[in-house]
């Protein structure tokens, strides 16, 4: 679908108008045809919803393509083979994952651009209005402070667990990495993607033998997803770009 962005960065004390509701025409025009692209997180939220493990998600519901800069695998969500390539989770009446609904879909009609400081607690950020010629929520009355419709929509966690990944995929140690091996390609896979892989490869193998992990912090990663997740982005900097974010344990006496 064809999407106009406003020109004119905008803050989070910016407003605009916008309201979606059954009532308009366009209800769920938005959910077909799209190049939905996956977060970690987003994947994180939508197995758990459907009571799945990460391999079978992404089995079922997900395509793989590659980033032509590095060749960092790229998740999308599999649309459906009718003819209007509807969302997977779309109904007549709307959105039956709505509660645990990826990022881009919570966010929309609002864009998000931010680069990750990664001393700073939050991203340097600016927003845009994506308007697209279908979308007859802009004629509603409905005015939104930019601010208020993050907190309305949840995006506030989501944005915060994104920011983890974007700091692998776009931070500026990327600019050391030339191409992804085989293996650091599996490796990205595994930790970004198939978090439940990721547990295993913790747990049952050396792993834990060989790494120095504080055991709350190896009983957090074993029930939480999230925390889990954010284990694995510490992991992808030290396996990817040597980042020192772990620590070997001392060999012990033969």
């Amino acid at each position: 679908m064809n999407a106009e962005m406003a020109v004119r960065p905008l803050t989070a004390k910016d407003r605009f108008r916008f309201a979606c509701h059954k009532g308009l025409s366009c209800f769920t025009a938005c959910c077909a045809n799209l190049q939905l692209v996956l977060t970690p997180y987003d994947i994180i939220r939508l197995k758990n919803r459907l009571g799945l493990t990460s391999e079978e998600f992404l089995e079922k519901y997900t395509t793989t393509s590659s980033d032509k800069s590095y060749g960092f695998p790229v998740i999308s969500l599999k649309m459906n083979s009718d003819t209007k390539k509807t969302c997977p989770f779309v109904s007549p009446d709307g959105c039956t994952v709505y509660e645990d609904r990826p990022g881009a879909c919570r966010s929309y009609p609002l864009g998000r651009a931010a680069s990750k400081v990664r001393e700073k607690e939050r991203s340097d950020e600016f927003f845009f209005i994506i308007r697209e010629p279908h979308c007859l929520g802009f004629n509603e009355s409905k005015e939104w402070i930019i601010e208020d419709w993050i907190a309305d929509q949840g995006l506030d966690e989501y944005n915060r667990m994104n920011d983890f990944f974007m700091d692998i995929v776009t931070g500026p140690h990327i600019k050391r990495l030339k191409h992804l091996s085989l293996s650091q390609m599996k490796m990205f896979s595994m930790g970004c993607y198939n978090i439940d892989e990721f547990k295993k490869f913790v747990f049952q193998s050396s792993f834990l033998n060989r790494f120095e992990v504080d055991p709350d912090q190896a009983r957090r990663i074993q029930t939480d997803d999230v925390e889990l997740m954010r284990f694995a982005t510490q992991w992808l900097r030290f396996a990817l770009f040597g980042e020192q974010t772990f620590s070997l344990r001392p060999r012990q006496p033969a």
